[in-house]
């Protein structure tokens, strides 16, 4: 697969990812994050996993990396205050992880 191809793939994976993320987020979240906050927040999940070594762990007995959802929503909420993309809820952040990791797993 060539470089083309491949950003194609990224972005048509990235693109299924939102709208899966929209489809399981409470109503009242479907219409406070836009697809922009979340194509934000799902750059900053991946950007998580690859920094914070969580790529690198060794799978459980079941074959399962445990990621803290938690850890994930501070630090997506630290770096858009950071970088002045807005304030946001890691209680409602948490929301948008979990929905990303459900999409994920269902794709494995």
């Amino acid at each position: 697969m060539n470089i083309d191809e491949e950003l194609l793939e990224d972005a048509a994976h990235d693109a299924a990812c939102v709208a899966y993320i929209q489809n399981h987020l409470p109503q009242e979240l479907q219409e406070k994050f836009t697809e922009e906050n979340l194509y934000y927040f799902i750059d900053l999940i991946v950007e998580y996993y690859a920094e914070s070594g969580i790529l690198d762990a060794e799978p459980d007995a079941e074959g399962y990396v445990v990621i803290d959802g938690e850890a994930v929503a501070n630090y997506v909420v630290q770096k858009a205050k950071k970088e002045k993309v807005g304030d946001f809820d890691p209680e409602e952040i948490i929301l948008v992880v979990g929905a990303q990791m459900d999409f994920e797993e269902e794709q494995a």
